[in-house]
């Protein structure tokens, strides 16, 4: 074999490399368009959120699993906000709005809450049935983690710090 030929092979090698980087980096899964009103009224989109990481959080009010992560993910939202980090908490379609309204009010969540009333979003997030589950999504709006049950909290703080990171 030549020195050229051996170059051109490694070439060739190189860019097979990098457009298989690119394929497997552009599979990861991307959030749907999905548009939600938040309970004061204001409309948003899912992907109006992007250039922040974002972390999805359907949850319910009947939930304990959830009634136990909120102050914690108040508090890593309160933590990471300043850094370009948003919380979108989706109240589950068979919530009740009165319930929902109280416990966000008494307990003053400081983030985006959505009452997801036709279960659009869940259905667009993968028929998201089970609560709480949350998506963790980078500023591109891919999802880097999906949590199903109440996340270790350490581990979502250090993820969120990565992705936070990350041009």
């Amino acid at each position: 074999m030549t020195t050229k030929t051996k170059l051109a092979l490694a070439l060739g090698l190189l860019v097979m490399a990098i457009a298989g980087y690119a394929l497997w980096h552009s599979q990861r899964p991307v959030v749907p368009i999905a548009s939600y009103t938040t309970l004061d009224g204001r409309s948003g989109s899912i992907s109006g959120l992007r250039g922040k990481v974002v972390l999805v959080n359907f949850w319910a009010t009947s939930c304990p699993g959830c009634m136990q992560e909120m102050p914690d993910l108040m508090r890593v939202h309160q933590k990471f906000k300043p850094q370009g980090y948003e919380t979108l908490a989706v109240a589950m379609s068979y919530d009740v709005p009165v319930y929902i309204r109280t416990y966000r009010q008494r307990a003053q969540l400081p983030f985006v809450v959505t009452h997801d009333q036709s279960g659009a979003i869940a259905t667009a997030f993968g028929d998201v049935t089970l609560t709480p589950t949350s998506f963790l999504l980078d500023k591109r709006g891919a999802v880097i983690k999906k949590y199903v049950g109440v996340p270790d909290m350490a581990e979502l703080e250090a993820q969120i710090g990565k992705a936070l990171r990350a041009s």
